[in-house]
């Protein structure tokens, strides 16, 4: 199985290429204050960040070939840690976001990148909003 994972952060878009369990590139894009003050929102280095993932992989002569891409997840409605494929409702609150992170990409680039080849699944893993809290925690608060 190939898998690519995808982590976009405030200043770098971090890859992955796994061919089972064996990493087969693990890379660190480093993003200029300069190159991305052109974007005036976040979600407008989408095609940016995209273009520089298969670029990276094109340079190391990987095949764009994957059975699956994962995303760091975004800022999505709180969910319990885990791994979950890219759905429509995933996307919809990616667009409508309250809070906007570079991590927001994440799951967009995935599933665009998977739906360009047959039989690849778009995942996003463990996003930042995990929520795991003990309903007693939520009324009595940590100890």
């Amino acid at each position: 199985m190939n898998i690519l994972a995808i982590n976009p952060g405030s200043t770098s878009t971090k890859i992955a290429v796994y061919e089972n369990e064996t990493p087969r590139l693990v890379r660190n894009i480093r993003h200029s204050v300069e190159e991305l003050s052109e974007f005036p929102r976040i979600i407008d280095q989408f095609e940016f960040r995209k273009n520089l993932v298969l670029q990276a992989l094109q340079e190391e002569g990987i095949p764009f070939q994957f059975d699956a891409i994962v995303g760091r997840g975004g800022l999505l409605k709180p969910i319990p840690g885990g791994v979950y494929e890219v759905n429509d409702a995933m996307l919809d609150d990616i667009a409508r976001a309250m809070r906007s992170h570079a991590c927001n990409l994440g799951c967009l680039i995935a599933s665009e990148l998977a739906a360009l080849l047959p039989g690849c699944r778009a995942f996003i893993a463990d996003p930042g909003v995990v929520d795991e809290l003990d309903e007693i925690a939520r009324i009595t608060g940590p100890p």
